[in-house]
């Protein structure tokens, strides 16, 4: 199932406007994935496809978040600036293209945030990711056992939808990353969380102690805490880290 609306729009290979990878094409596809692993340690294999995505595709940048449920985001690996700003923008508002991706389990591509369907469906969103330079987003689930326990989100700074082509490297190339991070998880000991996955979450690790104060001060489940947090992030712009921060250091208290 594909969610968000798309447009025509030139393909990256304008050889072949829109057309599928064929069997030779999928042969190459092949390689350069393999190309993108060669010589790269197991810890380092989800990024160096996620490389190969912006290098390859009809895209910009790219980033992987992980996540355990839709309430909890941490972005793994990021190409640039942007990629993990639009990201972080995602987690502190809890909604946009990969949120739906992750609640949906199920590629979300929003090819023009400028304006139609995809900027009315997430409108803050959309104005924040384009006031960041970005145009569309797609975002592909990293699925096991029928769960999304995070996504591949590629981003463009023009609008317009994926190719045919593309979608025919982007979405195997979201399972390879899901395989590759479901073999680093399995080479960890029984009982012991990955290292990969504990530095991903470091980053949030203020979030989810300023949602606990939050609990606590308002008697308030988990769903609810992070709302009032993330509230409280939009209203002063910042994002919810930030916010997290403020909280942690005494100068937000939610008592009121």
């Amino acid at each position: 199932m594909l969610v968000g609306g798309e447009v025509p729009v030139d393909s990256a290979f304008p050889e072949e406007a829109g057309a599928p990878f064929g069997g030779e094409d999928l042969k190459r596809l092949s390689r350069a994935l393999a190309d993108s692993l060669a010589g790269t340690a197991g810890i380092d294999a989800p990024a160096a496809l996620c490389r190969a995505c912006v290098d390859l595709l009809d895209v910009t940048g790219a980033s992987v978040s992980l996540s355990g449920d839709t309430e909890a985001q941490m972005v793994w690996w990021s190409s640039d600036p942007v990629a993990a700003q639009l990201a972080e923008t995602q987690y502190t508002l809890g909604d946009g293209p990969c949120q739906t991706a992750l609640a949906l389990a199920a590629p979300v591509l929003a090819a023009d945030l400028t304006g139609g369907a995809d900027a009315r469906r997430w409108p803050v969103f959309a104005q924040q990711a384009v006031a960041l330079g970005v145009r569309a987003v797609f975002s592909l689930p990293l699925q096991a056992a029928g769960l999304a326990v995070g996504t591949l989100d590629l981003y463009r700074d023009r609008p317009g939808p994926l190719s045919e082509r593309d979608r025919s490297f982007a979405f195997p190339a979201a399972d390879a990353v899901t395989t590759a991070l479901l073999v680093l998880q399995a080479q960890e000991p029984p009982g012991v969380e990955a290292a990969w996955l504990e530095a991903a979450e470091s980053d949030h690790e203020e979030v989810h102690q300023a949602t606990g104060m939050i609990m606590v001060l308002l008697d308030l489940n988990p769903q609810q805490a992070l709302a009032r947090l993330r509230a409280h992030a939009f209203t002063q712009g910042q994002s919810v880290t930030e916010a997290a921060r403020e909280v942690l250091a005494g100068r937000v208290r939610f008592d009121d």
